[in-house]
C-alpha cells in the first residue's frame, strides 16, 4: 500500500505519504486563503522527498470536514481527481477524527475547529479513536458546559479560552494523523466513509437579495 493523505478543512494544507507501516513523508502548509495554491506544490514536494511519482500511489485519503465550504471542496475535487486518472479508490475521514488521532489522548476530549461566523465544529471523543456522536457546528457559548470543561484538541480551543479552557494540541488537521489512521482502519477491514463533504451548513457565499436575472433576448 502506499496512501496519499490530503486535507484542506481547516487552515493547514496538510499532505503525507504512508507506507502501510508509517509516515514516509509529508508536508504541511498554514493559510486559510490559499489552500488551491498551496495543495498541488505540497503533493509534489512530498512525493520528491519520498523518491517517489504519483503513479505509484494505491489508495487515497481526504478529509471530508467539517470545514469551511471553499477550503473544504480543494482537497475533496483533488482527491476525486488524483483517484479517477490513477484508478484507485477514494476514502473519506471526518477531519475531527484525524485531529483527534493526533492528540494522542485516552481520555474524554472535545475537537473544536474554527467554523468562522464566531462558531466551532465540534465533536466529542472517549478516546483518540472514538467518537461520540455526530459532529455539530454552534456557537462557543452554546456547547454544553460539561463538555467544553473537557480536554479540548484544535484551534477551537484557542479562540474561545472563556469556554474552552484546557487546551490541548495540535491545533490544526495532520494528514500524516489522517493517513494513520486510515491505514490503521483499511488493514482491520473497516469501510471508510465516501469521499463527500460533510457540510454542516450553508455556504458564506450567498447570492445578494437584489441580485436581478438577465437573460438573453
Amino acid at each position: 500500500m502506499l496512501l496519499l493523505a490530503v486535507d484542506t478543512a481547516t487552515p493547514a494544507v496538510t499532505v503525507a505519504l504512508h507506507d502501510g507501516d508509517s509516515v514516509v513523508a509529508e508536508a504541511t502548509s498554514t493559510d486559510a486563503r490559499r489552500h488551491g495554491e498551496l495543495l498541488l506544490p505540497a503533493v509534489d514536494r512530498v512525493l520528491g522527498d519520498a523518491g517517489l511519482k504519483l503513479g505509484a500511489v494505491t489508495d487515497l485519503v481526504v478529509g471530508v470536514g467539517p470545514g469551511p465550504y471553499t477550503g473544504l471542496r480543494v482537497g475533496l475535487v483533488t482527491a476525486a481527481t488524483f483517484g479517477s486518472v490513477l484508478g484507485v479508490p477514494v476514502h473519506g475521514l471526518c477531519t475531527l477524527d484525524g485531529l483527534a488521532y493526533a492528540s494522542g489522548l485516552e481520555e474524554p476530549f472535545v475537537v473544536a475547529t474554527d467554523a468562522r461566523r464566531k462558531e466551532v465544529y465540534w465533536a466529542r471523543y472517549d478516546g483518540m479513536r472514538t467518537r461520540v456522536g455526530e459532529p455539530a457546528v454552534d456557537r462557543p457559548a452554546e456547547v454544553p458546559a460539561e463538555i467544553a470543561a473537557l480536554p479540548t484538541v484544535g484551534a477551537g480551543a484557542l479562540l474561545y479560552p472563556e469556554v474552552f479552557p484546557d487546551a490541548r494540541g495540535p491545533e490544526h488537521q495532520s494528514a500524516a494523523a489522517l493517513a494513520s489512521l486510515a491505514a490503521e482502519k483499511l488493514a482491520a477491514g473497516e469501510e471508510l466513509l465516501p469521499p463527500q463533504p460533510l457540510y454542516m451548513r450553508r455556504p458564506d457565499a450567498q447570492v445578494p437579495k437584489n441580485y436581478k436575472v438577465v437573460t438573453p433576448s
